[in-house]
């Protein structure tokens, strides 16, 4: 597989994972739950590696080439989507107190918040779209790798870029807005909006198609 094809490729979604989107939304509000950053992230990343074993198999197109498969998903994302944002509105996100609380009761938070990143990232048919419209052009069938191999690889460049920004966005907002409590639950009203709108696009972008 060609080093360059995947640069290439590396350079073309880092473009995409900049802008900001659900994924976005959802970091940033667990970084100000405190202590969930990470866990988040690693959610995120799970979502997209289990995308990149589906679409490596070959599921991916079977997805694409069914209309009723697609609009499932699609409506899947979007409600699981406008369900986490009504809960952010509902409970804004603010800075942690003491650390200790949180410590208490982080396995089961952390598993919450592992399970939710999985199934932003996971449902989200904006991604699986990614993997089929942007990875086929950078495989090639006649290079020594497999298509599935090659697949793979992109798909864990992508995870890993998807990971570092994510990361970064996460920490910066909890560290910016750790001593801004008021600032804290606008930026998390924000988020909560923001994935609620995300989510009642794809379902009409879907429903009108």
């Amino acid at each position: 597989m060609a080093a360059n094809s995947v640069l290439a490729f590396w350079l073309v979604t880092l473009l995409l994972v900049i802008v900001p989107g659900a994924d976005w939304a959802f970091t940033i509000n667990a970084g100000l739950r405190g202590g969930s950053v990470v866990v988040a992230v690693s959610g995120i990343a799970l979502g997209y590696v289990g995308m990149t074993v589906v679409v490596a198999a070959g599921l991916g197109a079977l997805v694409a080439e069914s209309p009723a498969a697609l609009t499932g998903l699609t409506i899947a994302g979007g409600c699981y989507l406008v369900w986490l944002g009504a809960r952010t509105l509902a409970r804004p996100s603010t800075p942690p107190a003491p650390l200790t609380a949180t410590a208490a009761h982080g396995a089961p938070a952390g598993r919450t918040v592992l399970i939710a990143g999985a199934g932003v990232s996971g449902l989200n048919p904006k991604g699986l779209l990614v993997f089929l419209a942007v990875v086929p052009q950078f495989t090639n069938r006649h290079w020594s790798w497999p298509v599935a191999g090659q697949i793979g690889v992109l798909g864990i460049v992508f995870t890993i870029s998807c990971a570092a920004v994510y990361l970064c966005v996460g920490t910066f907002a909890r560290t910016i807005l750790q001593t801004r409590p008021a600032a804290a639950r606008t930026v998390s009203r924000f988020s909560g909006t923001a994935m609620i709108t995300i989510g009642i696009l794809l379902l009409a972008e879907r429903l009108a198609a």
